[in-house]
């Protein structure tokens, strides 16, 4: 039986102040295509606690945490080559990745991984599949999981290129609302001092919430996305600017999950206005206070497109181009004197 199983997890529904992160996990739950969750807060935020309790609303349980020192090896699993050459079969030694199926994979200071194995943590979790290849012998099999990655800020950044891989991020900060801190900690010290009487007081919410993401998850395949859903969320992106095409996709899969998840009939846009901010947080570009007002846009509050122009502007241009140094002021002389203390050099001979 896994540590998983004997350790009491904290209930997801119990969690106080954490509104914004509980809906991303819950999403990314629904549909682990989405690309896994990036959650960024100062310590003792409940990060690790919160990754926990989702983990134990899944059918399988399993909560696998990825060691700051694990090799690629560890991660992904490791094939025998000599058993493949003698015995003509692969013999596959399962990683972290193989292990956290079904569950939760969750690294703690994501920031501070080598890339490699970010990347190839990345790839299973939008894929759901583990793909291990050494020397011509190669070994697939399924990695569905929730990916949970955390990182404290002041430990430094993720490079943007993985940064836009995570599908959905959550920035947590420091709660200084009294009544807010005594509810958590109230509820802390309730769990700390007899866990199993804790948690028995929220099985039913908890068994309720464990209902809604399983029937969520079957209804993923039943709602479509309207051309009115795919221009909302294209409208967004391009108001933030981001790159490329994955914010769009993972949009529109997280608006489908929230969809799935509420019971609604259908997508709608609305869906999508309320996961945006989770998709575009560590992709935008283009700060809200930066785009064009609403007398620069055009009709459907697209960006007015720029008219001819004029001949003066035009030479500016050219003459810019031409000369990067052009419309600089001329150096102006300035008067010399002699420092106290320094000694002068001596006149050159003419």
């Amino acid at each position: 039986m896994s540590e998983a199983r004997v350790r009491a997890a904290f209930p997801f529904t119990a969690l106080v102040g954490q509104a914004p992160l509980q809906r991303a996990l819950l999403l990314a739950a629904v549909d682990p295509a989405i690309g896994g969750v990036l959650v960024s807060g100062p310590r003792g935020t409940a990060k690790s606690t919160a990754a926990r309790a989702l983990a134990a609303l899944l059918p399988d349980g399993a909560f696998v945490t990825l060691p700051l020192g694990a090799s690629e090896e560890k991660l992904i699993g490791t094939l025998d080559l000599e058993a493949a050459l003698r015995e003509s079969a692969v013999r596959f030694s399962p990683g972290l990745l193989a292990r956290a199926h079904g569950g939760v994979l969750y690294v703690d200071e994501v920031n501070l991984l080598p890339d490699a194995l970010v990347d190839a943590l990345l790839d299973a979790a939008a894929s759901g599949v583990n793909t291990v290849e050494r020397d011509g012998v190669s070994h697939t099999h399924e990695a569905r999981f929730v990916l949970v990655g955390t990182m404290n800020p002041e430990e430094g950044e993720l490079r943007p290129q993985l940064l836009d891989r995570f599908g959905l991020t959550v920035e947590l900060n420091n709660s200084f609302d009294v009544d807010e801190r005594q509810r958590i900690v109230k509820a802390r010290l309730a769990f700390d001092a007899d866990p199993l009487a804790f948690c028995a007081a929220h099985e039913a919410a908890q068994r309720e919430l464990a209902q809604r993401i399983a029937a969520a998850r079957g209804a993923l395949g039943s709602l479509e996305l309207s051309d009115a859903v795919h221009e909302r969320a294209a409208r967004l992106c391009v108001q933030a600017a981001v790159d490329g095409m994955r914010a769009d996709l993972v949009m529109l899969r997280a608006a489908r999950a929230l969809a799935a998840f509420e019971g609604a009939a259908q997508v709608a846009p609305e869906h999508v206005d309320e996961v945006a901010e989770a998709v575009l947080a560590h992709r935008r570009r283009v700060m809200p206070d930066q785009r064009p007002s609403s007398s620069e846009r055009g009709e459907g509050g697209a960006p007015n497109e720029p008219g001819p122009a004029s001949p003066e502007t035009s030479a500016e241009s050219l003459q810019s181009e031409a000369n990067p140094d052009w419309g600089e002021l001329p150096p102006e002389p300035v008067a010399a004197r002699q420092v106290k203390g320094v000694i002068p050099l001596p006149a050159k001979k003419r």
